[in-house]
């Protein structure tokens, strides 16, 4: 199983469907909401992101919703 990390937060309707996108796969994975919990912020802006969603697959970065990409990581 990969390891999925989802950076969100509250007002972003492309985080809510990254997330019930994995949801439906039966992916697990860690949210981490920006707004909420400011380490998680200072990671994100850390890697270089200023807007969300973010998934970190398996240490690859994913910016926005590329369900492409998404599925691409998830098969390897």
């Amino acid at each position: 199983m990969a390891n999925v990390v989802v950076f969100t937060s509250d007002t972003c309707p492309y985080c809510v469907t990254a997330k019930e996108y994995l949801d439906e796969k039966g992916v697990s994975y860690t949210e981490k909401n920006i707004q909420t919990d400011k380490a998680a912020r200072k990671e994100l802006m850390g890697m270089g992101h200023m807007g969300v969603p973010v998934l970190v697959i398996d240490g690859e970065e994913v910016v926005g919703f590329d369900k492409a990409k998404i599925d691409e990581l998830l098969d390897k």
